[in-house]
């Protein structure tokens, strides 16, 4: 009966260090992400050149203040569009240092081909 109850305590232990220890991994996880929010509206976005490291995750967070965006990074893979007056929230991991071109490629009128920006990954 002792071994048991011991046995019991033990594993209820083990079980509650594992909890704890998957709630703090996601709590850390979301403290180092980095979140760039970024406007849009014809024919820019704000900011237009974003720094980010290598490794760690990235949220960039769309506002569109006018009309339908797109936003199309091809070196990284990454796509999305951008709705108006909403928050659209794009997620990944930069895995390669480098500058990466982004455009919208949702025709927005005359000017959209100057609707562009930078993405720098550093090491």
């Amino acid at each position: 009966m002792k071994s048991e109850r011991q046995s019991f305590v033990a594993v209820s232990i083990a079980v509650a260090v594992c909890i704890i220890m998957s709630v703090s991994a996601a709590a850390i996880a979301s403290d180092t992400e980095q979140v760039v929010q970024i406007t849009a509206k014809r024919f820019e976005y704000t900011p237009k050149d974003i720094t980010v490291k290598k490794g760690v995750p990235v949220v960039l967070e769309f506002r569109s203040l006018d009309r339908l965006h797109g936003f199309d990074c091809p070196g990284l893979g990454i796509r999305s569009d951008i709705p108006p007056q909403q928050v659209t929230k794009l997620r990944f991991v930069p895995q390669k240092a480098g500058t990466f071109p982004f455009h919208c490629d949702n025709f927005c009128g005359s000017g959209h081909e100057g609707m562009t920006g930078t993405i720098t990954v550093t090491e």
